[in-house]
């Protein structure tokens, strides 16, 4: 059998007959699909994207003629492998994701269920209302999704959970059959069609009311099972919708749903309460929710040393937590009056004293600064599992809850569960709520492992009972805990959940094997990594030795994505511009990083790792490296494709344009002594068409045009220092040295104004200029790189032996001394030149950091649209941007809020991603270039970024530099 045919060849057929949305069988896609973050992997029959309604009802008609589950998803989060199964998978988020109406008056909205919680309620926020279920995923959590888990947040004190603000669902039960899930009065029910399954549903109810209204645990955080407490209501009306919330897509297929929207809050004040050991923490928190607070939030040590060390977290970190605590529980209060709030923050003040812990709140009343500090709560199970050891933090218990007079003495016995064991676990979350998101740190590799983590689940679980807490209390059932609810709620509970699922659906279609009839959850042949799961060594362009496993480390690096889908973000931040314009799990940095880890593994058939359909993978990603800053766990995505396209170079080869992009730097001295030939392509008609066809470069912009006065060292270096503040070290890189020498020019004479005694690296032997390298990794050619990158650490040298900076202006150039050569060339050389690497405002604000350079940087009376290049963000070099134009008296600068302007090296240029470079730079850069003033200046450091202003925009952008030596000429005259 031919190994690329995809299995059921004739449900994909059918399905692409009769759907206008995508249909996806290959191997690769139904391996992005197979996992979720949690531990589990199940390769899918199948994928459908569906396009609208019909297509829904269509697909679910199909798969049950065919006899194959179904299987609804939404961002693919689910921790405890809801969303992962042997059936075909209905991915709602690329295009049912609309909110089809919005009633102010009633404070109510009703949403497809592909829409994502940020998406919402910045759609509503204009409006004064919003969905208060504010989940740590919010970023790309669906409400389809939430809904199927019975979601609940860092609010639910206030607001409580999904099933508390689900109004009705408009679903497709297993026949086909559509029906509205909302209150219902059972007077007005027939005997046909959806009226009959309710009528079997609250007849279940009126049977079994005294045992459902005993069968569950007293506390708020409850998600285990079906909700058939619905079924008896009590004094309140009867609303089905409840019994769909938390089903996990085994009962029917959400289509619309309604929601009930809470008043935003007006105001809040946010006090980060310190403690010297966890255990005060955990007995604080029952006397703290007395205060009416709306959130208690409890973070240990683990995570804030964790967070400590992660580059984006680290100035937060260091602006609010005081010392070395143990735990810290942050307490907000959001009143609609602030001066309540502020009073509230008193009082809670004054409680830690009465508990022993005076002067022990850090208080934060500015939105700015709670927003910062509750991004690194959001962030919290990322930063957990940005460990680089085999061991991983390990998602099975982390959804208990218990009452919180019980709080203290469960977690102290449950940490003594842990030693035990051999392990530990890191703790965080809602204490408001008793519910702990603890992980013990496991091999899931090792089957002595995942035999302990179900000894663990299995004392863990018993803890919860004597507690009367809640073995599952917001993460949802899954494959993790559905196994359970017997041990937790009886037989007899355990056969109604089974009764309502049979009710439901007969055939048992419906993403079986979750909250009913569940495998065992420690069936390592349902693992992510499986028995015989290894990975062969590899050979790889860099050092990845920081990460464990075969290729030098690259296995262990690769592994560290756990698909919780922070690349998924569609707002905020960089990561991930290409996954922004397409909505597709492949152009996002969690389907590359799956792919990867399959391919490397071998599991998508030998020579998947330099296949077209790896290529195909990374076709799209613009190495903008967000994901090296913005992912917690550290997934460095440009780096990883830098592999794939060396070992397909190896393999295969490279194109004419890959050449002529790679060899750049070493025939630009040739090309600009026939600079007006080499211009010609944009010049003489007909000739860009012709490049098109023949090298793969768009004919729908123009190429840079070469200078016919490149930058020199002996033009540059013409003067000497008024005064000498101390030495610099200039690196000139290939595009503005031959295409922009302007900039360089600007950068001298900035810099010998200020006082500094300027050196332009050049190459210790004569000959061209010195480069990166980073053209040659573009093109996967490592070996050249390294040529270069030595060639690069040899001119360096003899000025970082003397501690001189290097301070270059091209943002991707410079900063590859940082990150790529000492992953190329480790060594103690190559990291000292990376010490010294600083981009032309870097080094301008530590100088005024370090007070030897005082006074403003000149004088410019405008207003600057600022864009910063994709590397700037990843580095945090961005502030040092803002630092050093706040020095320029009269300039009023405003920073794009963007993603990747879409260029991104020759990414712009290829015909093939031309269309995708535009859109990225449309989703936010390009219309605010265009809709601001004419007098406006546009400011952007990265050469690519100016060019794609400039054609995208017929604005010019300016680098920093040139805008700086304007500001000080203006000053002289």
């Amino acid at each position: 059998m031919n190994l690329h045919v995809p299995p059921n060849h004739a449900l994909a057929e059918r399905l692409r007959k009769e759907i206008a949305g995508e249909v996806l069988f290959d191997r690769f896609s139904r391996g992005r699909y197979s996992t979720d973050a949690s531990i589990y992997q199940i390769e899918p029959v199948g994928v459908v994207i569906p396009k609208t309604d019909e297509d829904v009802r269509a697909t679910l008609d199909i798969a049950r003629e065919f006899g194959v589950p179904v299987l609804p998803r939404g961002g693919g989060t689910s921790q405890a492998g809801q969303t992962v199964g042997r059936a075909l998978v209905i991915d709602f988020t690329k295009y049912l994701n609309r909110v089809l109406e919005f009633d102010p008056g009633r404070g109510t909205c009703v949403v497809e269920p592909g829409i994502v919680l940020n998406e919402l309620n910045r759609q509503l926020k204009s409006s004064g209302w919003w969905f208060p279920v504010d989940v740590s995923t919010a970023s790309r959590a669906t409400i389809g999704g939430m809904t199927g888990n019975n979601s609940c947040g860092t609010r639910s004190l206030r607001y409580g959970i999904m099933r508390d603000n689900v109004l009705a669902i408009d679903a497709l039960l297993a026949d086909g059959t559509a029906a509205r899930f909302a209150e219902v009065d059972l007077s007005e029910l027939s005997d046909q069609g959806a009226d009959a399954l309710f009528r079997k549903l609250i007849a279940l109810g009126e049977r079994e009311a005294a045992h459902i209204m005993q069968a569950f645990p007293e506390v708020s955080r409850r998600v285990g099972g079906y909700l058939i407490d619905a079924l008896v209501p009590g004094n309140k009306p009867l609303n089905l919708a409840t019994l769909l919330v938390g089903s996990e897509g085994t009962l029917a297929l959400s289509r619309r749903i309604e929601l009930k929207l809470s008043r935003q809050p007006k105001n809040k004040a946010l006090g980060i309460c310190h403690f010297p050991k966890f255990r005060q923490a955990m007995e604080a928190a029952q006397h703290i929710v007395k205060l009416e607070p709306v959130a208690v939030e409890v973070v240990d040590r683990t995570l804030i040393e964790l967070a400590r060390d992660i580059a984006m977290f680290r100035p937060v970190m260091d602006t609010y937590v005081r010392g070395e605590p143990d735990a810290l529980l942050l307490t907000e209060f959001a009143e609609d009056d602030q001066e309540e709030n502020l009073r509230r923050l008193d009082r809670l003040d004054e409680l830690m004293g009465d508990l022993g812990h005076p002067n022990s709140v850090v208080k934060v009343a500015d939105a700015a600064g709670q927003k910062a500090v509750w991004d690194v709560r959001a962030a919290g199970l990322n930063i957990m599992m940005s460990m680089k050891s085999e061991g991983k933090p390990v998602s099975f218990i982390e959804d208990c809850a218990v009452p919180l007079d019980h709080l203290a003495d469960y977690t102290e016995r449950l940490t003594a569960v842990f030693e035990k064991y051999g392990t530990r676990g890191t703790w965080y979350a809602h204490a408001s709520v008793g519910c702990l998101h603890v992980r013990p740190v496991l091999n899931l590799k090792l089957e002595k492992d995942a035999n302990t983590m179900r000894a663990i689940a299995e004392e863990a679980f018993a803890l919860v009972k004597e507690y009367k807490g809640s073995h599952s209390g917001e993460h949802g059932d899954g494959l993790v805990r559905s196994e359970f609810h017997e041990m937790m709620y009886g037989r007899k509970t355990v056969a109604l959940f089974e009764e309502v699922k049979d009710t439901f659906d007969p055939q048992g279609i419906m993403n079986p094997g979750k909250i009913v009839r569940p495998p065992r959850m420690n069936d390592r042949t349902l693992f992510r990594f499986k028995p015989g799961y290894h990975v062969p060594e590899m050979e790889t362009v860099f050092d990845w030795s920081a990460y464990p496993g075969a290729g030098r480390g690259f296995q262990g690096a690769v592994e560290m994505c756990n698909n919780n889908g922070e690349c998924r973000k569609l707002e905020g931040g960089v990561m991930c511009p290409s996954y922004r314009v397409t909505l597709n799990e492949r152009d996002v940095t969690r389907g590359r990083a799956n792919t990867l880890r399959l391919a490397i593994s071998g599991q998508l058939g030998p020579d998947a790792f330099t296949s077209d359909e790896m290529l195909e993978t990374m076709k799209l990603c613009v190495s903008c490296k967000a994901c090296r800053r913005e992912c917690p766990t550290g997934v460095d995505m440009a780096r990883m494709k830098i592999e794939v396209l060396a070992a397909a170079a190896k393999r295969r080869g490279i194109s004419l344009r890959d050449r002529l992009i790679a060899y750049l730097p070493r025939y630009a001295p040739l090309a600009a002594r026939l600079a007006p030939l080499m211009n010609a392509r944009d010049v003489i008609p007909g000739m860009a068409w012709l490049s098109e066809r023949l090298v793969g470069f768009t004919a729908k912009r123009k190429l840079p045009r070469w200078t016919t006065r490149p930058f020199s060292a002996i033009r540059s270096a013409n003067g000497s220092a008024r005064q000498s503040r101390g030495e610099v070290a200039l690196f000139a890189d290939t595009f503005n040295r031959y295409f922009e020498p302007e900039n360089l020019h600007a950068a001298v004479e900035v810099l010998e104004r200020l006082g500094y005694q300027v050196h332009l690296l050049e190459p210790l032997n004569g000959g061209r200029p010195v480069c990166c390298g980073r053209t040659f990794l573009s093109a996967g050619l490592g070996d050249e790189a390294r040529v270069e990158a030595k060639r690069l650490l040899a001119a360096v040298k003899p000025y970082t032996e003397r501690g001189v900076p290097i301070v270059g202006l091209e943002p991707s150039c410079l900063l590859t001394l940082r990150d790529e050569i000492p992953a190329l060339l480790p060594g103690s050389e190559a990291a000292k030149a990376g010490e010294h690497a600083l981009l032309f405002e870097e080094f301008l604000a530590r100088e005024i950091d370090a007070e030897r350079l005082t006074g403003p940087l000149g004088r410019m009376p405008a207003r600057a649209l600022l864009h910063g290049h994709c590397h700037q963000k990843s580095f945090g070099v961005m502030p040092a941007v803002s630092k050093v134009l706040a020095q320029v008296d009269g300039l009023q600068v405003d920073v794009v809020q963007s993603s990747c302007c879409g260029m991104a090296g020759a990414f712009g240029y290829a015909a093939e991603t031309y269309d995708v470079s535009r859109a990225m730079g449309e989703l936010s850069l390009l219309p605010l270039v265009r809709n601001a003033a004419p007098d406006t200046i546009i400011a952007a450091d990265g050469f690519s970024c100016r060019h794609q202003i400039r054609d995208g925009s017929g604005r010019e952008a300016r680098h920093v530099a040139a805008l700086l030596r304007d500001a000080l000429s203006i000053t002289a005259n």
